[in-house]
């Protein structure tokens, strides 16, 4: 396993892509995040404001650079015949796969604490400046704050886990542009299909089962009561997805030839 890493860890760092893919996901989570706390004031504000969750709304894009990130890490291989190179060298399929899995999580858990550490810095110095202030009910984010520090610690874990989720979808497909498409479609369409189902009990189980509607219930401070599914819950559901996947291109992974 040791080997597996080593060259998995060396693939990374001598190739220019997974860099500038993790700077663009701590570049555009961070400006997302300020740009949206920017917009939003305490006078434009019709109802009351989860103000960390409010701050990590850069998350949303940022999971799609780490989704492209993580499919890249495999499809990448398979469009260049360089997994042919790869299998001669750690023939032990899920070992590779593993080994991938691992530094993929590794990066994106790097990457997305940065990210997440400026989306919630970003919070802090620019709501109070909107309007969102003691005076009006409100204290500043900070991780000093039991449910903040759960909503920050848990959009890391997130963006990992949409890593493995994205990995295992790469590993099954093969092909960079389906396997993006697929992760991006249950991401972002999952939501907009249960939003369209026109039955409210309905949708309330889609977005219970949905990786990213289940997965960032980890972001909600505040009226908890009224989520679809418990924070520490919604995280398990993501992982249950990424889990899936992984096995699933795992088994394939082993079935096929290179």
């Amino acid at each position: 396993m040791s080997r597996a890493l080593h060259a998995e860890w060396t693939k990374q760092r001598t190739v220019a892509g997974p860099a500038w893919l993790l700077l663009a996901t701590i570049a555009l989570t961070v400006a997302l995040s300020v740009i949206v706390t920017l917009a939003t004031t305490y006078a434009s504000s019709a109802a009351a404001q989860d103000l960390p969750r409010l701050s990590l709304t850069g998350v949303y894009l940022g999971q799609a650079i780490v989704a492209i990130l993580a499919v890249m890490t495999i499809t990448d291989e398979y469009s260049s015949r360089m997994i042919q190179i790869t299998l001669c060298a750690i023939p032990a399929r899920p070992t590779m796969l593993a080994a991938k899995a691992a530094i993929v999580t590794a990066l994106v858990l790097v990457a997305g604490t940065v990210a997440v550490l400026g989306c919630m810095l970003a919070g802090r110095l620019i709501l109070p400046a909107g309007g969102f202030t003691a005076a009006h009910g409100y204290a500043p984010v900070s991780l000093g704050d039991g449910a903040t520090l759960r909503a920050a610690f848990g959009s890391v874990l997130y963006l990992a886990l949409i890593g493995l989720l994205s990995l295992g979808i790469g590993t099954a497909v093969r092909d960079s542009a389906v396997a993006i498409g697929l992760v991006l479609g249950l991401l972002y369409l999952f939501p907009i299909v249960a939003h369209l189902v026109g039955s409210q009990h309905l949708e309330r189980h889609l977005e219970q089962i949905g990786p990213m509607t289940a997965g960032l219930a980890i972001q909600a401070t505040t009226n908890l009561r009224a989520l679809p599914i418990a924070p520490w819950a919604g995280l398990g559901v993501l992982a249950a997805w990424a889990a899936a996947s992984l096995l699933a291109g795992g088994v394939l992974l082993k079935l096929r030839n290179a």
